[in-house]
């Protein structure tokens, strides 16, 4: 080849290697960081009653097929799961049971991802109100709005009044234990129907005027998780949609939350192992991750 063909040859294929180089120094291949995940919450969140039981912490009641369990399965995550069943709010700042750590510890500057449920148990608000409408509802055979009656808008006045500021204070001393991560605040999936379903009364013994109440005052709960959630910085992952269908009162295969009687979970009126996973989907949607 004569010289200068030569050297031309070598000048093109300096620039391709310089062009190359140059394209990879832009564009470097980003390894996949492996995220640090602190699940937090109550029963719905541990999955109560679900099998296989979490032998780690027997007193929790806490599943391993909980809707956390599968979110980290699916991303990869590295879980520390915290959550406890009849956990509250205050549980966060304190210890729920001797020898169990407040839930907020598990959350550190190095967190990324938090997931919870909380609200339902302070002030008894579900199992107060399932317990008292299931009990008037069988003294009246179904008939009438017993429970309402009686407790009227008592449930919903605890809510506003207790529930509402300690949600927001909780998240708060979440998001500032860990400033960066992302914290997604679940809503509970339907536990009644809109409408009373005669047929279900032998599972779900609430009187057939009771049954919109409870709905109305589960509605209320969930806007007040939101409303916290979104005043401390969370994402709320809304279920009034997604699980719409999904109540107590369907058959097996179908509901995503078990009835008060002759259900499947040894805790009833809670997310069954299809309810969790549906619940880990809905979350992973709403933050990207799946």
């Amino acid at each position: 080849m004569p010289m200068p063909a030569l050297r031309r040859a070598i000048a093109a294929t300096s620039a391709l290697a310089g062009a190359l180089a140059l394209g990879l120094t832009a564009a470097p291949v980003q390894a996949a960081t492996t995220l640090n995940y602190a699940a937090l919450g109550d029963s719905y969140s541990a999955a109560s009653g679900v099998l296989p039981v979490d032998t780690s912490n027997l007193i929790c009641l806490r599943s391993t097929a909980n809707y956390p369990h599968v979110i980290a399965a699916r991303t990869g995550a590295r879980l520390t799961d915290v959550t406890c069943g009849a956990a509250q709010t205050k549980d966060f700042a304190g210890s729920q049971y001797p020898g169990v750590a407040p839930q907020a510890d598990a959350v550190t500057a190095d967190t990324d991802l938090v997931t919870l449920t909380i609200g339902g148990n302070d002030n008894g608000t579900f199992i107060n109100a399932m317990l008292a409408c299931g009990s008037a509802g069988i003294l009246t055979a179904g008939q009438g709005s017993p429970c309402k009656d009686i407790y009227g808008s008592s449930f919903d006045d605890a809510i506003d009044t207790n529930t509402y500021p300690a949600l927001k204070n909780a998240l708060s001393s979440v998001r500032a234990k860990a400033p960066g991560a992302r914290v997604a605040v679940l809503g509970y999936p339907w536990i009644t129907p809109a409408e009373a379903d005669p047929s279900c009364f032998a599972q779900l013994p609430i009187a057939s005027g009771d049954v919109p109440y409870l709905h109305a005052l589960q509605a209320h709960l969930n806007a007040v998780v939101q409303r916290a959630a979104e005043e401390t910085g969370a994402t709320y992952v809304d279920f009034s949609q997604a699980s719409e269908g999904h109540d107590a009162c369907q058959a097996v295969g179908t509901r995503w939350i078990e009835p008060l009687l002759f259900g499947t979970n040894i805790v009833p009126v809670h997310p069954n192992a299809l309810g969790e996973q549906r619940m880990a989907e809905r979350t992973m949607s709403v933050l990207g991750l799946d």
